[in-house]
């Protein structure tokens, strides 16, 4: 393992299997913690934290004889594949104990991070440097050259994995497969630079060394999987709730629960945002003989599911993102699509794209418990009022904390800035020791003429447009823009409540 091109290869490769890890990492940790940017923000930072240690340690050992750094080079390799293998078994042990200790959401995402991927990211910043010495070392008339195909080995690596890791090996093999697959990649090279190393003796000694990795991935491979599905977007789960008398299904993407759909009764609304954003465009609608809605999001179906059941005469488009959702809704939520048109894209750029008109647009699309951003602004929501026909309506299912409502008053500060009538409204029974509150945003040309929303599961009213008034006068609220919508830190600095 002296030849350049042969050094460049194990470089490339070392950083293309490392990257692989840092996108595996925020998947990995979506069903536990979420998928926001705090979830991101962590996981850049605590891999470049354990590649900055390892790139020094890695100096270090570099230092010494180019056969003793190639053997520190294979043990910290192997130390790489068991501590990536064995990544599956400290998030799934940690993960409670850690979320439970630590009320603080952002404290809970940095700390599990910290314990399920610095290991990793450590061990896989060795290489680096001795790799590089060694390739300037056996290569003395061209210093510069050796030195810049290494570091350039590395960014292309970088790249690779990267790419790899979000179009081929999650989408095929899974988190837990492409895991596997890196702790191989990782053994394979730790084994190759101590047979570099020491001849016949490093063969035994990588060779002892491998049944480590090879046990811990072979019963990663054997664990359960945490998600019905794992798509491209989410880890979806179904988890079933009553008996066969009476089913009843959550449909939770990554940790959150999108959707709930009663088995027997397709009109059925459990949760609140779902007997607002059923029962609410009906209300307004009233009067239509026929009317369009387009949906943001999908979930469950439950919403266009209850339509259908009560023949409402309304033709449905729905803009879900992504394809498996759809597909999770039509094997285990009893959703028939019927003539409903499901478009699988990002719904801001279809309303932008295409010249439809709607009655009724519903936004109800999340990551984590935040709306995406590009989805709360005021160039959106103009948008959005040019695909409504003339009394058109805009529904927005909103997640806020009550000791706080800054979420609330800046999303109706943007769509005041663009609607003539903006409502506010939420469940009339909610439990005060619970912080967290649904609201539905109700914007148009006109109020809606009643105030209070009443079916069989619960009932919603209208916030009063006073008290509406009061949050916004005493709460500290922004007009989200495509250039500013801190709905992330908004949300993201307190507890669950």
């Amino acid at each position: 393992m002296h030849r350049l091109w042969v050094l460049v290869a194990v470089q490339a490769s070392v950083a293309a299997a490392s990257l692989v890890v840092e996108i595996v990492a925020g998947r990995m940790l979506a069903p536990y913690v979420g998928m926001s940017l705090y979830t991101w923000t962590s996981v850049i930072a605590v891999v470049l934290a354990g590649f900055s240690a390892g790139h020094w340690i890695g100096g270090r050992l570099a230092e010494g004889t180019p056969e003793a750094a190639l053997r520190a080079n294979g043990w910290a390799m192997l130390a790489a594949s068991v501590t990536t293998a064995g990544a599956v078994f400290v998030l799934r042990g940690a993960a409670g104990p850690v979320v439970t200790a630590l009320e603080d959401p952002v404290a809970s995402i940095v700390a599990l991070t910290l314990l399920v991927f610095f290991p990793p990211s450590f061990f896989a910043g060795i290489p680096a440097p001795i790799l590089s010495m060694i390739a300037v070392v056996r290569h003395p008339d061209r210093k510069g050259r050796a030195l810049g195909a290494m570091f350039a080995a590395g960014a292309w690596g970088a790249i690779l994995g990267t790419l790899a890791a979000g179009f081929v090996f999650i989408s095929w093999l899974g988190s837990v497969g492409t895991l596997v697959v890196v702790a191989a990649v990782y053994a394979v090279l730790g084994i190759a630079s101590l047979v570099s190393a020491g001849g016949k003796a490093g063969i035994g000694a990588g060779g002892a060394a491998l049944l480590a990795p090879a046990a811990l991935a072979l019963s990663a491979l054997s664990q359960p999987d945490p998600c019905t599905v794992e798509s491209d977007y989410f880890c979806i789960r179904v988890i079933d709730e009553g008996g066969p008398g009476a089913p009843v299904r959550f449909m939770v993407l990554d940790h959150l629960v999108h959707g709930v759909a009663d088995g027997l009764d397709p009109t059925a609304m459990l949760t609140p945002h779902g007997i607002m954003l059923e029962g609410l465009p009906r209300l307004r609608m009233a009067d239509h003989a026929q009317w369009s809605a387009f949906l943001i999001g999908g979930g469950s179906y439950t919403v266009p599911r209850s339509w259908h059941a009560r023949e409402v005469p309304v033709a449905v488009t729905v803009a879900e993102v992504d394809p498996a959702v759809t597909q999770a809704a039509i094997e285990h939520f009893w959703y028939e699509p019927g003539a409903d048109r499901i478009i699988h894209a990002d719904a801001r750029r279809t309303l932008a794209v295409e010249a439809t008109t709607y009655d009724v647009i519903i936004g109800d699309a999340f990551s984590d418990i935040a709306v995406p951003q590009h989805l709360i602004t005021r160039e959106f929501f103009q948008t959005v009022r040019a695909r409504l026909n003339p009394g058109g309506v805009y529904l927005m299912n909103v997640i806020d904390h009550m000791d706080r409502l800054e979420v609330l008053a800046s999303i109706v500060a943007t769509a005041r800035a663009v609607w003539p009538s903006v409502e506010v409204w939420t469940e009339r029974q909610h439990d005060p020791a619970e912080n967290r509150r649904v609201f539905v945003l109700v914007a148009g040309d006109a109020p809606t003429a009643q105030s209070q929303l009443a079916t069989p599961w619960g009932a919603a009213i209208r916030v009063a447009a006073s008290s509406v008034d009061d949050i916004l006068a005493s709460r500290p609220h922004v007009v989200f823009t495509d250039d500013y919508a801190p709905i992330d830190r908004l949300l993201g600095d307190r507890g669950e409540g």
